[in-house]
């Protein structure tokens, strides 16, 4: 059995969010990401080269897996150079009414439109163990395929919630609400909660003016660049990476 041309179109139809959305699924390609995706997502579809579908097969529960030829598998593709393995997982569901967010620390994400970004912000998210990412609903999908690839997997361990962010953080104003700007105190002087919301904004414009009002403790990053000269700033993914491992490192001492 081969990929038909109806599930080609299904497969391509799921780049464009408003079709994910109506189907409750999502597009993931690569032997590594489709296999770590296996054992924590509810699986539609595969379709793969004889010798991946093999080692599938018989160790997952799968609605349905066919073998594919290499141009099928071309065809189907959401990426630039196709891989032995492409598959369709059913979206998890996470209803933010069920998360205790008390004595723990989560990320909020103001407007992240970089697919790239998004995806990196996640698997650091499950690297620093942290478990909740809150978007505001203008921020990209999680499972538009580029961030999916992005996650190498982190998408299945990590919760991300879309939701209103400042009728969020108005409700959980009891806890710190955290965010990185230019004229913020020195992260490394500050001494960090290890529960709270650390809030990073849009890649061009920061955070937004009524997210700011909200936040609590501005922090800033500082350079080290001999001279005092360096970039204007840092990608929002880098510096999410700095501000998650001080927090973790300052939980630690």
């Amino acid at each position: 059995m081969s990929i038909s041309n109806n599930k080609i179109k299904y497969i391509q139809s799921l780049k464009l969010k408003k079709q994910r959305d109506i189907h409750g699924t999502f597009v993931a390609e690569g032997e590594k990401l489709v296999s770590e995706l296996l054992n924590f997502c509810k699986c539609q579809y595969i379709a793969g080269l004889p010798h991946v579908v093999e080692n599938i097969k018989s160790n997952y529960e799968i609605e349905e897996i066919v073998v594919a030829t290499e141009q099928e598998l071309k065809k189907a593709s959401h990426l630039k150079t196709s891989s032995p393995v492409i598959a369709v997982f059913y979206q998890p569901k996470v209803n933010i009414d069920d998360i205790n967010f008390d004595n723990n620390l989560h990320l909020v994400l103001d407007g992240i439109q970089d697919p790239g970004n998004m995806g990196t912000i996640v698997r650091l998210a499950d690297w620093f163990g942290i478990q909740n990412i809150i978007c505001s609903e203008d921020t990209v999908d999680i499972f538009n395929p580029k961030t999916v690839q992005a996650t190498m997997g982190a998408v299945a361990r990590v919760n991300v919630i879309y939701t209103n962010l400042p009728m969020f953080l108005e409700k959980h104003n009891t806890l710190p609400v955290y965010g990185t700007f230019l004229e913020g105190n020195n992260i490394y002087e500050e001494a960090l909660s290890n529960s709270g919301f650390i809030v990073m904004g849009n890649e061009g414009q920061g955070v937004t003016k009524e997210e700011e009002s909200l936040v609590t403790s501005k922090l800033y990053i500082p350079s080290f660049a001999a001279g005092g000269e360096s970039s204007e700033s840092l990608n929002v993914a880098v510096a999410t990476a700095i501000v998650c491992s001080e927090f973790r490192r300052q939980g630690r001492v």
